[in-house]
């Protein structure tokens, strides 16, 4: 069986790479959630080997993060979890990093709620969370293209389509996680910062 591909991930995962290389420096270990195609873990565990990549994803699409995983032989990017956000249980963490590409805008809104309250369980004090995608601010699309796939989004699923910044910065806060950076990206895509304000037990 061939893996899965995605074309989106093979063009803009060496402009994230070079984001995470800066916000992930000091960190370990990253959980990815919502590992897709398995593509970013494989590219992203290759070119930073300094850490520990956990993939993860609802179960029908582990296939082909383990064939991804598989053929590269890396020993630092880890077989994915089961994670479906509003079902499965959450692994235990502390992570030092969670990355998420591609998902907001495909997920119910009570599924990115979910999201959220999870990784601010899962990341340890001071951890960045790195959120890849198009975004709506202030309830306005950021070009011509993201309203049109906003619409696209909507009528193919009326629970999707481009989340607004300022909704998920709500959800984010009150899962103890601050805002730091909007990172303009290729293509009207962006890379938003969130890191994790909870203070460690005993702090």
């Amino acid at each position: 069986m061939n893996k899965p591909f995605a074309e989106s991930c093979a063009e803009n995962q060496d402009v994230i790479l070079e984001q995470l290389r800066r916000l992930f420096t000091d960190c370990r270990t990253v959980l990815e959630v919502g590992s897709g195609t398995g593509q970013h873990a494989v590219h992203f565990a290759r070119h930073l080997p300094h850490l520990s990549w956990q993939t993860s994803d609802v179960s029908e699409n582990h296939w082909g993060i383990e064939r991804w995983i598989e053929d590269a032989g890396l020993p630092n990017v880890m077989a994915p979890i089961a994670l479906d956000v509003l079902k499965d249980d959450w692994p235990a963490g502390p992570f030092d990093a969670v990355f998420s590409a591609n998902t907001v805008h495909i997920m119910s809104w009570p599924a990115v709620e979910a999201m959220f309250d999870g990784i601010g369980r899962v990341l340890r004090a001071g951890g960045p969370f790195a959120l890849y995608g198009p975004f709506h601010f202030g309830g306005q699309p950021t070009s011509d293209s993201n309203a049109r796939f906003d619409a696209w989004l909507r009528a193919r699923d009326p629970a999707s389509g481009v989340r607004n910044f300022e909704d998920l910065d709500t959800l984010a806060s009150r899962a103890g996680l601050s805002f730091e950076q909007d990172i303009e990206m290729p293509v009207n895509n962006r890379i938003l910062v969130w890191r994790s304000s909870l203070r460690s037990p005993g702090s």
